[in-house]
Protein backbone atom coordinates (compact mmCIF):
# COMPACT_ATOMS: atom_id res chain seq x y z
CA UNK A 1 0.00 0.00 0.00
CA UNK A 2 2.09 3.32 -0.96
CA UNK A 3 -1.01 5.42 -0.94
CA UNK A 4 -0.28 9.36 1.69
CA UNK A 5 -3.21 8.98 4.47
CA UNK A 6 -4.02 12.19 6.08
CA UNK A 7 -6.06 11.81 9.67
CA UNK A 8 -7.49 15.59 10.72
CA UNK A 9 -8.15 16.02 14.20
CA UNK A 10 -4.80 14.07 15.17
CA UNK A 11 -4.38 15.81 18.52
CA UNK A 12 -7.93 14.35 19.56
CA UNK A 13 -9.10 11.34 21.12
CA UNK A 14 -10.34 9.15 17.68
CA UNK A 15 -7.78 10.61 15.58
CA UNK A 16 -4.86 10.02 17.88
CA UNK A 17 -6.41 6.16 18.28
CA UNK A 18 -7.03 6.23 14.56
CA UNK A 19 -3.62 6.72 13.88
CA UNK A 20 -2.30 4.23 16.48
CA UNK A 21 -4.36 1.43 14.65
CA UNK A 22 -2.91 2.37 11.35
CA UNK A 23 0.87 2.00 12.36
CA UNK A 24 0.12 -1.17 15.02
CA UNK A 25 -2.84 -3.31 13.15
CA UNK A 26 -2.37 -2.22 9.37
CA UNK A 27 1.67 -1.75 9.67
CA UNK A 28 1.53 1.73 7.67
CA UNK A 29 4.57 2.67 7.22
CA UNK A 30 4.98 6.52 9.63
CA UNK A 31 6.18 8.21 6.70
CA UNK A 32 3.17 7.31 4.41
CA UNK A 33 0.73 8.88 7.47
CA UNK A 34 -0.49 12.76 8.01
CA UNK A 35 -1.30 14.02 10.73
CA UNK A 36 -3.09 17.03 10.10
CA UNK A 37 -4.12 19.35 13.14
CA UNK A 38 -4.44 22.54 14.72
CA UNK A 39 -1.70 21.89 17.65
CA UNK A 40 1.23 20.31 16.14
CA UNK A 41 3.09 20.70 19.33
CA UNK A 42 1.26 18.02 21.00
CA UNK A 43 1.66 15.65 18.45
CA UNK A 44 5.73 15.55 18.78
CA UNK A 45 6.39 11.87 19.76
CA UNK A 46 4.31 11.13 16.46
CA UNK A 47 7.03 13.45 14.36
CA UNK A 48 9.67 11.67 16.40
CA UNK A 49 8.26 8.63 15.11
CA UNK A 50 8.54 9.59 11.47
CA UNK A 51 5.02 10.60 10.88
CA UNK A 52 4.49 13.83 8.78
CA UNK A 53 2.47 16.00 11.32
CA UNK A 54 0.97 19.05 9.68
CA UNK A 55 -0.72 21.89 10.70
CA UNK A 56 -4.28 22.01 9.59
CA UNK A 57 -7.55 24.49 10.42
CA UNK A 58 -10.44 23.92 8.00
CA UNK A 59 -10.68 28.22 8.53
CA UNK A 60 -7.26 28.43 7.38
CA UNK A 61 -7.45 28.17 3.38
CA UNK A 62 -3.03 28.28 3.60
CA UNK A 63 -3.37 25.40 6.03
CA UNK A 64 -5.57 23.30 4.12
CA UNK A 65 -3.57 23.55 1.01
CA UNK A 66 -0.26 22.81 2.30
CA UNK A 67 -1.70 19.93 4.87
CA UNK A 68 -3.24 18.23 2.21
CA UNK A 69 -0.08 17.98 -0.35
CA UNK A 70 0.44 14.72 -2.42
CA UNK A 71 -2.45 13.05 -0.06
CA UNK A 72 -4.06 10.45 -1.70
CA UNK A 73 -7.11 8.88 1.00
CA UNK A 74 -7.67 11.76 3.98
CA UNK A 75 -10.21 11.20 6.90
CA UNK A 76 -12.04 13.77 7.54
CA UNK A 77 -12.99 13.50 11.61
CA UNK A 78 -16.29 15.74 12.04
CA UNK A 79 -14.92 19.37 13.89
CA UNK A 80 -16.06 20.82 17.42
CA UNK A 81 -17.13 23.94 16.34
CA UNK A 82 -20.60 22.95 17.35
CA UNK A 83 -20.72 26.16 19.63
CA UNK A 84 -21.09 28.59 16.25
CA UNK A 85 -24.48 28.09 14.05
CA UNK A 86 -23.05 27.05 10.81
CA UNK A 87 -19.09 27.15 11.89
CA UNK A 88 -18.57 23.15 11.10
CA UNK A 89 -20.51 22.90 8.33
CA UNK A 90 -18.51 25.74 6.66
CA UNK A 91 -15.30 23.97 7.56
CA UNK A 92 -16.22 20.52 6.37
CA UNK A 93 -17.40 22.24 3.24
CA UNK A 94 -13.95 24.32 2.53
CA UNK A 95 -12.31 20.75 3.72
CA UNK A 96 -14.00 18.83 0.36
CA UNK A 97 -13.11 21.89 -1.42
CA UNK A 98 -9.56 21.67 -0.98
CA UNK A 99 -9.26 18.04 -0.94
CA UNK A 100 -10.56 17.79 -4.64
CA UNK A 101 -8.59 20.80 -5.27
CA UNK A 102 -5.37 18.85 -3.71
CA UNK A 103 -6.57 16.14 -6.09
CA UNK A 104 -7.10 13.90 -3.20
CA UNK A 105 -8.55 10.46 -4.23
CA UNK A 106 -10.94 9.40 -1.23
CA UNK A 107 -12.39 11.09 1.61
CA UNK A 108 -13.61 9.07 4.79
CA UNK A 109 -15.82 11.21 7.22
CA UNK A 110 -16.94 10.17 10.39
CA UNK A 111 -21.21 11.09 10.84
CA UNK A 112 -23.86 10.25 12.49
CA UNK A 113 -26.89 7.53 12.82
CA UNK A 114 -29.90 9.15 10.09
CA UNK A 115 -28.82 12.56 10.12
CA UNK A 116 -31.61 13.67 7.46
CA UNK A 117 -34.71 12.63 10.19
CA UNK A 118 -32.46 13.04 13.22
CA UNK A 119 -33.71 15.58 16.55
CA UNK A 120 -30.03 16.07 17.81
CA UNK A 121 -28.87 20.10 16.80
CA UNK A 122 -25.83 19.14 15.05
CA UNK A 123 -27.49 16.81 12.79
CA UNK A 124 -27.57 19.16 9.29
CA UNK A 125 -23.82 19.78 9.91
CA UNK A 126 -23.22 15.91 9.47
CA UNK A 127 -26.14 16.26 6.73
CA UNK A 128 -24.84 18.74 4.54
CA UNK A 129 -21.61 17.45 4.89
CA UNK A 130 -22.67 14.37 3.40
CA UNK A 131 -24.62 16.17 0.75
CA UNK A 132 -20.98 17.57 -0.17
CA UNK A 133 -19.30 14.77 -0.24
CA UNK A 134 -21.59 13.58 -2.52
CA UNK A 135 -21.46 16.73 -5.04
CA UNK A 136 -18.16 17.01 -4.84
CA UNK A 137 -16.83 14.43 -7.82
CA UNK A 138 -14.52 12.57 -5.36
CA UNK A 139 -14.61 9.41 -3.91
CA UNK A 140 -16.19 9.06 -0.49
CA UNK A 141 -16.61 6.89 2.64
CA UNK A 142 -19.42 7.83 5.03
CA UNK A 143 -19.23 6.53 8.34
CA UNK A 144 -22.46 6.86 10.25
CA UNK A 145 -20.97 6.74 14.17
CA UNK A 146 -23.56 5.52 16.49
CA UNK A 147 -23.45 7.24 20.65
CA UNK A 148 -20.23 6.69 22.20
CA UNK A 149 -20.48 4.64 25.11
CA UNK A 150 -18.22 6.60 26.40
CA UNK A 151 -20.35 9.22 27.09
CA UNK A 152 -22.73 7.43 29.44
CA UNK A 153 -19.93 7.47 31.65
CA UNK A 154 -20.11 11.45 33.36
CA UNK A 155 -24.35 10.61 33.55
CA UNK A 156 -23.93 6.72 35.06
CA UNK A 157 -21.31 8.53 37.25
CA UNK A 158 -23.65 11.58 38.62
CA UNK A 159 -26.78 9.46 38.75
CA UNK A 160 -25.02 6.61 41.08
CA UNK A 161 -23.54 9.06 43.03
CA UNK A 162 -27.90 10.36 43.36
CA UNK A 163 -29.20 7.46 43.07
CA UNK A 164 -31.37 8.27 40.20
CA UNK A 165 -31.17 8.06 36.06
CA UNK A 166 -33.50 10.72 34.60
CA UNK A 167 -34.01 10.29 31.00
CA UNK A 168 -36.92 11.48 28.47
CA UNK A 169 -35.56 8.66 26.01
CA UNK A 170 -38.96 6.49 26.99
CA UNK A 171 -38.46 3.13 25.31
CA UNK A 172 -36.16 4.50 22.36
CA UNK A 173 -33.03 2.13 22.10
CA UNK A 174 -29.44 2.85 21.02
CA UNK A 175 -26.49 0.96 18.90
CA UNK A 176 -23.96 2.20 21.69
CA UNK A 177 -20.63 1.90 20.11
CA UNK A 178 -17.08 2.44 21.86
CA UNK A 179 -14.83 5.12 20.62
CA UNK A 180 -11.72 2.75 20.13
CA UNK A 181 -14.19 0.52 17.85
CA UNK A 182 -15.64 3.67 15.99
CA UNK A 183 -11.34 4.38 15.54
CA UNK A 184 -10.59 0.93 14.48
CA UNK A 185 -13.39 1.19 11.86
CA UNK A 186 -11.99 4.57 10.51
CA UNK A 187 -8.75 3.43 10.47
CA UNK A 188 -9.49 0.43 8.22
CA UNK A 189 -11.70 2.34 5.91
CA UNK A 190 -8.69 5.01 5.34
CA UNK A 191 -6.07 2.03 5.07
CA UNK A 192 -8.59 0.23 2.25
CA UNK A 193 -7.74 0.61 -1.40
CA UNK A 194 -11.31 0.80 -2.92
CA UNK A 195 -12.31 3.67 -4.85
CA UNK A 196 -16.21 3.41 -4.76
CA UNK A 197 -18.48 5.59 -2.99
CA UNK A 198 -20.42 3.64 -0.49
CA UNK A 199 -21.59 4.11 3.82
CA UNK A 200 -21.22 2.28 6.61
CA UNK A 201 -23.75 2.37 10.11
CA UNK A 202 -20.82 1.87 12.61
CA UNK A 203 -22.55 0.83 15.77
CA UNK A 204 -22.47 -1.90 18.46
CA UNK A 205 -23.82 -5.03 18.52
CA UNK A 206 -26.85 -4.83 20.51
CA UNK A 207 -30.21 -2.29 20.86
CA UNK A 208 -30.20 -1.13 24.14
CA UNK A 209 -32.69 1.33 26.33
CA UNK A 210 -31.90 2.98 28.92
CA UNK A 211 -33.90 1.09 31.35
CA UNK A 212 -31.66 -2.04 29.93
CA UNK A 213 -28.27 0.16 30.65
CA UNK A 214 -29.11 1.00 34.06
CA UNK A 215 -30.39 -2.72 34.65
CA UNK A 216 -26.46 -3.49 33.37
CA UNK A 217 -24.85 -0.85 36.25
CA UNK A 218 -27.31 -2.13 38.58
CA UNK A 219 -25.77 -5.71 38.56
CA UNK A 220 -22.03 -4.42 38.23
CA UNK A 221 -21.96 -1.92 41.05
CA UNK A 222 -24.56 -4.05 43.59
CA UNK A 223 -25.85 -0.82 44.35
CA UNK A 224 -29.77 0.42 43.71
CA UNK A 225 -29.90 3.09 40.93
CA UNK A 226 -33.76 3.93 39.94
CA UNK A 227 -34.33 5.11 36.43
CA UNK A 228 -36.79 8.07 36.19
CA UNK A 229 -38.88 8.54 33.16
CA UNK A 230 -39.99 12.11 32.40
CA UNK A 231 -41.51 14.41 29.87
CA UNK A 232 -39.50 16.00 27.42
CA UNK A 233 -40.76 19.27 29.55
CA UNK A 234 -39.78 18.01 32.80
CA UNK A 235 -36.33 16.89 31.57
CA UNK A 236 -35.56 20.09 30.13
CA UNK A 237 -36.53 21.90 33.80
CA UNK A 238 -34.24 19.56 35.51
CA UNK A 239 -31.30 20.44 33.23
CA UNK A 240 -31.88 24.02 33.83
CA UNK A 241 -32.37 23.65 37.87
CA UNK A 242 -28.92 21.71 37.41
CA UNK A 243 -26.98 24.85 35.73
CA UNK A 244 -26.50 23.94 32.99
CA UNK A 245 -26.71 26.79 29.89
CA UNK A 246 -29.20 26.92 27.40
CA UNK A 247 -27.33 25.79 24.43
CA UNK A 248 -25.98 22.47 26.29
CA UNK A 249 -29.90 21.74 27.36
CA UNK A 250 -30.40 22.44 23.73
CA UNK A 251 -28.53 19.56 22.75
CA UNK A 252 -29.51 17.19 25.61
CA UNK A 253 -32.50 17.67 24.70
CA UNK A 254 -32.29 16.88 21.02
CA UNK A 255 -30.30 13.87 22.29
CA UNK A 256 -33.10 12.29 24.48
CA UNK A 257 -36.05 12.80 21.26
CA UNK A 258 -34.05 11.44 18.74
CA UNK A 259 -33.66 8.24 21.20
CA UNK A 260 -37.02 8.24 21.69
CA UNK A 261 -38.03 8.40 18.37
CA UNK A 262 -35.71 5.93 17.46
CA UNK A 263 -33.12 7.46 15.33
CA UNK A 264 -30.44 6.06 17.05
CA UNK A 265 -31.95 2.18 16.99
CA UNK A 266 -29.10 1.43 14.96
CA UNK A 267 -27.20 -1.85 14.84
CA UNK A 268 -25.36 -3.83 12.44
CA UNK A 269 -22.34 -5.97 11.52
CA UNK A 270 -20.82 -3.22 9.99
CA UNK A 271 -17.79 -2.73 12.43
CA UNK A 272 -16.85 -6.35 11.39
CA UNK A 273 -17.55 -6.48 7.92
CA UNK A 274 -14.62 -3.55 7.96
CA UNK A 275 -12.34 -4.89 10.66
CA UNK A 276 -12.89 -8.52 10.64
CA UNK A 277 -13.63 -8.17 14.06
CA UNK A 278 -17.22 -7.72 15.96
CA UNK A 279 -17.30 -4.30 18.37
CA UNK A 280 -17.44 -4.23 21.96
CA UNK A 281 -20.61 -4.81 24.36
CA UNK A 282 -22.14 -2.14 26.66
CA UNK A 283 -21.36 -4.98 29.46
CA UNK A 284 -17.74 -5.18 28.61
CA UNK A 285 -17.23 -1.61 28.00
CA UNK A 286 -19.12 -1.19 31.74
CA UNK A 287 -17.14 -3.90 33.16
CA UNK A 288 -13.16 -1.89 31.97
CA UNK A 289 -14.87 1.11 33.48
CA UNK A 290 -16.12 -0.13 36.52
CA UNK A 291 -13.52 2.30 38.78
CA UNK A 292 -15.04 5.02 37.30
CA UNK A 293 -18.45 4.35 38.04
CA UNK A 294 -17.95 3.45 41.62
CA UNK A 295 -16.19 6.81 42.30
CA UNK A 296 -20.24 8.15 41.80
CA UNK A 297 -21.06 5.21 44.19
CA UNK A 298 -18.11 6.21 46.74
CA UNK A 299 -19.50 10.45 46.37
CA UNK A 300 -23.32 9.23 47.03
CA UNK A 301 -21.65 7.15 49.98
CA UNK A 302 -19.67 9.94 51.82
CA UNK A 303 -22.92 12.23 51.13
CA UNK A 304 -25.17 9.81 53.07
CA UNK A 305 -22.87 9.38 56.18
CA UNK A 306 -22.17 12.84 56.14
CA UNK A 307 -26.08 13.62 56.67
Amino acid sequence: MAYTLLVSGASGHLGRRVIAHLLESHRVPPAQIVAGTRRPDQLASLAEAGVSVRRLDFEDPSSLTSALRNVDRMLLISTDAIDRPGARLNQHRAAVEAASAASVKHIVYTSMPNPGESFITFAPDHLGTEDALRSSGLAWTILRMNWYMENLLPSLRLALAAGKWHTASGKGRVGYISREDCARAAAAALYAPTRTSTWFDITGPELLSAAQVVAMVRDLVRAPLEIVEQTEMEYRFGLKGAGLADPVIAVLVSIEASIRTGKLQVATHDVKTLTGKPPKRLWEFLMEHKATLTAGLATRRTARDQS
